[in-house]
């Protein structure tokens, strides 16, 4: 699959991955981004543009259509209202997360999901098996394009194309960049100010060449997915196929914030109800290295007598700390403070469990 900005990478010499069947970009070389870790400063000092256009988009309409979405997916949409967006989860019946997504409620009858690239065709399959007459669910995957603003000066960014944003986390409105319709929506996945433009996929190039003009007079510059993942990883957010999983759930993963546990139902309510309230074996716990240890996924962790505790769900080196930092899925019994290991290339290496985040979100 390909991104509506793909040509635009190519032009950059941009290191490529593959992504869900996505050709997305991992970096960009100098002088337009230059590297990983100079994109990941960026976005902490200044702005970074990213293109995640590989995020699915469905749409769900009709009579009724908040009312049975709130039904299905995790979190409570009526603690929202039109115009603003929740992050919430759609779970199988014994718990599993089948995918993380962020709604965006335009109205009762209107709504748009952001669902991961991977789990897209599952998403809108369990969807539209399940929705009732009056309700159309459409994949609109190849329809829109996403484009990610980040860091302190994206206000600064979108004011210089005269768009004016005082908006709140989570809120969207609609408005035009360079005379192309946008959804224009305060969130993000770095712990940054920042915001999510969706454009149409035909306007998706005009939209970036607009943005990236501004972010680059701004001292900032186009980012990669590569640097998307050590910001996120620094905030703890979770990720699917990580943090998330069909063998992972919302409670094991501290996702919890994100269940409406008084609603009268949601998929996977009467398991994940159970594990809330008689605790789960395995907790997602946060470590940082003493030493210069990097952690890295599906390494194990143990405790000081050598014993197997938990696994590492996402690790890297954290450019802000200058230390290795890591999520693991760990005996729920280790508590902040207490020190682990982890065998890195044959020798022991010592983290500490810590809080969350290793940085400080600025996202609000």
């Amino acid at each position: 699959m390909e991104s509506p900005l793909l040509q635009i990478h190519q032009s950059l010499n941009a290191k490529l991955g593959d992504f869900a069947g996505w050709a997305m970009p991992l970096e960009y070389p100098a002088p337009v981004g230059g590297g990983t870790l100079t994109e990941h400063e960026a976005v902490r000092t200044n702005a970074g543009l990213f293109d995640v256009s590989h995020l699915g988009k469905i749409e769900i309409y009709g009579t009724g259509a908040k009312e049975w979405l709130n039904s299905i997916l995790t979190n409570d949409l009526n603690k929202i209202l039109p115009g603003q967006a929740q992050y919430s989860m759609l779970c199988n019946e014994a718990g599993g997360v089948i995918d993380d997504l962020i709604v965006y409620r335009k109205s009762d009858t209107d709504l748009f999901l952001i669902p991961n690239a991977s789990n897209t065709s599952s998403v809108f399959e369990i969807l539209k098996a399940q929705a009732p007459a009056a309700i159309e669910v459409k994949n609109l995957h190849q329809q829109y394009g996403v484009i990610a603003l980040q860091g302190p000066s994206s206000v600064a960014a979108l004011k210089e194309i005269g768009i004016e944003s005082n908006m709140d986390y989570m809120q969207f409105v609609n408005t035009s960049i360079d005379n192309c319709p946008v959804i224009l929506c305060r969130t993000g996945y770095t712990g940054e100010l920042g915001f999510e433009i969706i454009p149409s996929w035909q306007d998706a190039q005009k939209v970036w060449d607009k943005l990236i003009a501004v972010v680059e007079k701004l001292n900032g510059c186009a980012c990669g997915l590569g640097a998307r993942d050590v910001l996120r990883t620094e905030m703890g957010y979770p990720l699917h196929g990580h943090e998330l999983s069909l063998q992972i759930s919302p409670v094991e993963a501290g996702a919890s914030w994100a269940v409406g546990w008084k609603k009268e139902s949601f998929r996977g309510k009467k398991v994940l109800t159970e594990q809330k309230e008689n605790g789960s074996k395995l907790k997602l716990k946060v470590i940082l290295a003493k030493d210069r240890g990097i952690p890295r996924k599906e390494m194990q962790v143990k405790d000081q007598s050598g014993k197997v505790i938990g696994v590492v769900t996402s690790g890297t080196f954290s450019p802000s700390l200058k230390k290795g930092i890591g999520l693991a899925l760990i005996n729920s019994e280790v508590s902040k403070g207490d020190q682990v290991v982890i065998d890195i290339r044959g020798a022991d290496s010592p983290f500490e469990v810590v809080s969350l985040p290793f940085v400080e979100s600025k996202v609000r």
